[in-house]
C-alpha cells in the first residue's frame, strides 16, 4: 500500500477531523512519468482536506509513503526560478547581519535541495551543513561544495547530530514543514538541535492567503498540513519552543516566515494575526464553507475558457510542470483533449510526462517554436516572472491564461 489514510490529527492526536473538501483520486504531484512507464499502472490516491476540532490544523487526511514521494529522480529544484533564489538570498543576507555568524556558527537546513540556500552562508565562510532525502538535488549542492546528507530530517538524526558535537546556531526549514509525516518528531529535532540562543527560521505557505485567494491546487499530497498562526503556536509550544515573531511574504502565493527560539519573546506580529484569526475564525470549520462551493466556481470558469477556445479551434499549451498543476488538472479535468503540452524550464523535467493526464513536458523554448495561440499558467505563483520570461511569444500574438485566484486571459 503506497497511503495510508490519517483518523487522528498530524500534531495533537485529537480524533476531532471534520472533512472540508475532497478532490478524488489523483495523481502523485512531482512524480513525472518516463516514456517506459506510460505503459504501467500509475498511482492515484484519495486527496481530502480536513480540520482538526481541537488544535485547528488543517490537513490531509492520506499519508503517501515519503519513498515514493521524494525519490530518487524528484525533478524539483529550488535554483531554477529567479524570483525564488532573490528571496531567499535576502533571507541569508537579513540572517547574517542580525545574527553575528561566522567561522564557528553552524546553518543547518532541512530540505536544503540543491544548496539554493545554504551556498549563500558557504560562500561567506560560515560553516553549513544541508540534510535532503531527494538524490538528484543533493548531488548538485555537493557539487558546489554546499555539506549535504542524503537523508529526512527527524529526532534520531537531530540526536545523532548532537552527539558528535554539532549544534545549530540557526535551523532553516523553507516549505518543508507541510510535508512531513512525523510533524512532532520533526519539531522535536528542532528543538533537541537548536542551541539554547538559536533560532529556527521556517516559511510555509499561510492557509489563509490559500483561503482567500482559492489556492486550492496547492493542496497535494506533499503538503500534508496547511498552517494557521493558531495551530503552529500550539505545535511549537507543546515541544519547548516559542513562535515570536512573523514576517509574512507573497511567495508561493502567500506565505509565512516565523522565527521560533527557546526563549519566549512574543511580539505583535503574532499577536496581531492571532486576533486576526480569531476574529474571522479561522479555527473553525465553517471560515472554509465557501472554500469548496469557490473551487467548483474556478473548475466551471476554467473548463468554459478552455472549451470555449478548443471550439474556436485555438490551440493550447500549459507552462509550468509544477506539483500544483497535478492537483489543477486533475480536478478540473484537464487533458490532451485542451493542451498540447506543458513546457518548463527544468531540464530534469523535459522528455517526461505528467501524472494522470500524461502530457508531455517539453522545453519552454517549445512555445516558441510552436507557437500554440495562449499559454495556461499552470505555475501561477510565478506568473509576472513566466510573463515577462515569454514576452517573444506574447510579441507574436499569444496569450496567456491564468488559472488562480480566478481564470482570466492576459495578453
Amino acid at each position: 500500500m503506497v497511503y495510508k489514510t490519517e483518523t487522528c490529527c498530524r500534531a495533537c492526536g485529537s480524533s476531532n477531523l471534520t472533512e472540508l473538501i475532497a478532490f478524488g483520486d489523483t495523481p502523485l504531484a512531482d512524480r513525472l512519468l518516463t516514456e517506459e512507464e506510460l505503459v504501467q499502472e500509475e498511482h492515484l490516491v484519495p486527496l481530502t482536506l480536513a480540520i482538526c476540532g481541537d488544535c485547528s490544523l488543517v490537513q490531509i487526511l492520506e499519508t503517501v509513503d515519503p519513498k515514493v514521494l521524494f525519490y530518487s529522480e524528484y525533478p524539483y529544484f529550488s535554483s531554477i526560478s529567479p524570483s525564488l533564489q532573490e528571496h531567499f538570498r535576502l533571507s541569508a543576507e537579513h540572517l547574517m547581519q542580525t545574527r553575528a555568524l561566522g567561522s564557528d556558527s553552524l546553518v543547518v537546513e532541512a530540505a536544503s535541495n540543491d544548496g539554493y540556500l545554504l551556498r549563500h552562508f558557504h560562500q561567506r565562510g560560515i560553516p553549513v551543513l544541508g540534510i535532503d532525502p531527494a538524490e538528484g538535488p543533493v548531488k548538485k549542492a555537493l557539487e558546489i561544495g554546499v555539506r549535504t546528507v542524503n537523508t529526512f530530517f527527524t529526532e534520531d538524526y537531530a540526536k545523532e547530530l548532537v552527539e558528535s558535537g554539532k549544534r545549530a546556531d540557526v535551523f532553516l526549514a523553507n516549505n518543508v514543514l507541510a510535508h512531513v509525516p512525523g510533524l512532532n518528531g520533526f519539531v522535536k529535532g528542532i528543538s533537541v538541535l537548536l542551541k539554547e540562543d538559536g533560532v529556527a527560521v521556517i516559511e510555509m505557505p499561510y492557509v489563509v492567503d490559500l483561503i482567500d485567494h482559492c489556492e486550492f491546487d496547492t493542496i497535494y499530497h506533499q503538503h500534508l498540513c496547511y498552517f494557521s498562526v493558531t495551530a503552529l503556536r500550539s505545535l511549537f509550544q507543546s515541544h519547548g519552543l516559542h513562535l515570536n515573531r512573523i514576517k509574512r511574504t507573497s511567495i508561493h502565493g502567500g506565505s509565512l516566515r516565523i522565527f521560533v527560539e527557546k526563549e519566549d519573546e512574543l511580539d505583535d506580529s503574532v499577536l496581531d494575526l492571532l486576533q486576526m484569526e480569531k476574529e474571522r475564525l479561522v479555527d473553525r470549520p465553517d471560515y472554509f464553507l465557501k472554500f469548496a462551493d469557490r473551487v467548483s466556481q474556478l473548475k466551471e470558469e476554467l473548463r468554459k475558457i478552455l472549451s470555449g477556445l478548443k471550439a474556436e479551434g485555438k490551440t493550447i499549451a500549459g507552462y509550468g510542470a509544477a506539483a500544483k498543476a497535478c492537483t489543477l488538472m486533475a480536478y478540473c479535468e484537464i487533458d490532451k483533449d485542451d493542451l498540447d503540452f506543458v513546457s518548463d524550464l527544468n531540464p530534469y523535467k523535459h522528455n517526461k510526462y505528467m501524472g494522470g493526464n500524461r502530457l508531455p513536458i517539453c522545453p519552454a523554448e517549445a512555445v516558441l517554436e510552436k507557437q500554440p495561440d495562449y499559454l495556461l499558467i499552470l505555475a501561477w505563483n510565478f506568473a509576472e516572472e513566466i510573463i515577462k520570461q515569454m514576452a517573444p511569444f506574447a510579441k507574436q500574438g499569444g496569450k496567456f491564461i491564468v488559472p488562480v485566484p480566478f481564470p482570466r486571459i492576459r495578453s
